[in-house]
């Protein structure tokens, strides 16, 4: 039997109820049970039996999509492994106007197999809506046609995507597990794109949770997303919290920024206060904009926006708008760079709208803590971000709207490098410990082990309380308050 640590907590509800138990960080119990028989295959893999695994995600490898790239790292992982890995994705590429991927390749022992989806954009919800259709309607036929996969894992790129799942079960016998990268329709109803009372919405509200209760196993990004998929009527003892990660072979902490890139920049000098990654509907800038406004008149300090995403063109319209010089902007840039231009900044700067918590996770993090860099969050007090930052030591909460707390932890953190530089090795050192890929994935073999044999997922309870404080650096250092 392989079983492992589990380490639980009791979070606070966003709305005031304390939630049932759920199980936190990479650390979860996949007990796999003694190795039953299989259907199929005989080899062994370090956790038991191998399988033939299907992943179903519309985006993969060579994309920059945060689904994309964990998947493949978690494909290619498990085919090391021994597993027989097939990837059901599409052509069609997440970067509008990107040429598309062939039918059929193979990477890295993972066989890829793309279907057709129209690419009519996400301009409108019809627009939106049709794009998904073709890309479910064309994704359950490639799967019929594929040989029977022990387990068939789905993300949540397009919503719903776990139907074709569900119908696999049925037809074909697979298991089933959900891996609960963000919640639909939740999103779009907690950011008022969508009403409640809507008929449409409440048919997907209530798909998508019998989609959920489904699945063999739930895999959540932590425990304020398990509670909400608990109210969805998942059975406990289905559900696994393992975050997502970085690769500590990719991202390295350094003490110094990379000079070359700097320079050409016009950064060699300037304490960098960097947004990497997707600013998305999820996300806020006001408080990076009026902490910009705030901080104007001092030389030393420079915000640097590198990605894109839905909310970028609006910030960048507000920068040129108010004349900002301290402000710049740069593209995404290819995931073998990111090490280096992670380096660039003295402090990484990560947001989350409150009505998002449990909904989303900013994966951002732990690229952040692997570079050995602090992390300052401007969010809602209690999710899981917050709380890996106070776990660790390593950077600082900022509640949600409140500019004027930015501004004062960066200057403070420009004022004290060895502050800065302290939650940087906190950061790594929990990165190591908690979200580093071998980590992560290790806790994911033991969950497809588990599945695999037909044993429960069986965590053990415990509570651990999340503290009230507001604007937080590590323990050493004195509380700033808001003001």
């Amino acid at each position: 039997m392989v079983s492992g640590r589990s380490f639980w907590r009791r979070p606070i509800d966003p709305r005031g109820g304390q939630a049932a138990a759920v199980a936190s960080g990479a650390r979860v119990i996949a007990h796999a049970a003694e190795q039953a028989p299989g259907p199929r295959s005989s080899r062994q893999v370090a956790h038991g039996r191998a399988g033939r695994i299907l992943f179903v995600n519309q985006y993969y490898w060579p994309d920059h999509a945060s689904t994309a790239q964990h998947l493949t790292d978690l494909a290619e992982e498990l085919a090391a492994q021994g597993h027989e890995c097939h990837v059901l994705t599409s052509r069609n590429r997440y970067e509008p106007g990107a040429a598309q991927l062939p039918l059929h390749e193979e990477r890295n022992g993972v066989r890829i197999h793309r279907v057709f989806a129209t690419t009519l954009g996400r301009g409108g919800f019809w627009r939106r809506m049709t794009d998904y259709l073709t890309f479910y309607a064309c994704a359950f036929i490639q799967a019929l046609f594929l040989p029977r996969c022990d387990v068939v894992v789905t993300l949540t790129t397009p919503p719903i995507i776990g139907l074709v799942a569900v119908m696999l079960g049925r037809l074909k016998g697979s298991r089933f597990i959900f891996w609960s990268m963000d919640l639909h329709p939740d999103a779009s109803i907690a950011l008022g794109r969508m009403s409640r009372r809507s008929m449409i919405v409440r048919w997907l509200d209530t798909l998508a949770a019998y989609v959920y209760r489904q699945a063999d196993a739930v895999v959540v990004l932590g425990p304020y997303m398990a509670d909400r998929i608990l109210r969805k009527g998942v059975l406990p003892e289905r559900i696994a919290s393992i975050p997502v990660w970085s690769r500590g072979d990719e991202i390295e902490p350094s003490a110094r920024k990379p000079r070359a890139r700097a320079r050409a920049l016009g950064l060699e000098g300037a304490f960098v206060a960097m947004y990497s990654g997707n600013l998305g509907l999820a996300h806020s800038y006001d408080e990076f904009l009026g902490a910009a406004r705030k901080l104007a008149d001092d030389p030393r300090i420079v915000f640097l926006f590198v990605g894109g995403g839905p909310r970028t063109s609006a910030l960048r319209a507000a920068v040129e708008t108010e004349g900002l010089t301290n402000v710049r902007f740069l593209g995404y840039v290819p995931r073998e760079e990111l090490s280096e231009s992670l380096a660039i900044a003295d402090v990484h700067l990560i947001s989350m709208r409150p009505e998002m918590t449990g909904i989303v996770v900013p994966g951002k993090l732990y690229g952040v803590m692997a570079a050995g860099r602090p992390a300052i969050f401007v969010g809602p007090e209690h999710c899981e971000t917050a709380d890996a930052i106070r776990e660790a030591d390593c950077g600082c909460t900022i509640p949600f709207g409140d500019s004027d707390a930015l501004a004062a932890a960066i200057q403070r953190l420009a004022d004290d490098p060895s502050l800065a530089r302290a939650m940087g090795e906190r950061g790594r050192d929990a990165f190591l410990a908690e979200y580093e890929q071998k980590t992560c994935c290790r806790a994911w073999s033991q969950l497809v082990a588990s599945v695999l044999a037909g044993a429960p997922i069986s965590p053990v309870e415990s509570i651990e309380e999340p503290v009230d404080e507001h604007v937080r650096f590590a323990e050493t250092s004195p509380v700033i308050s808001p003001g």
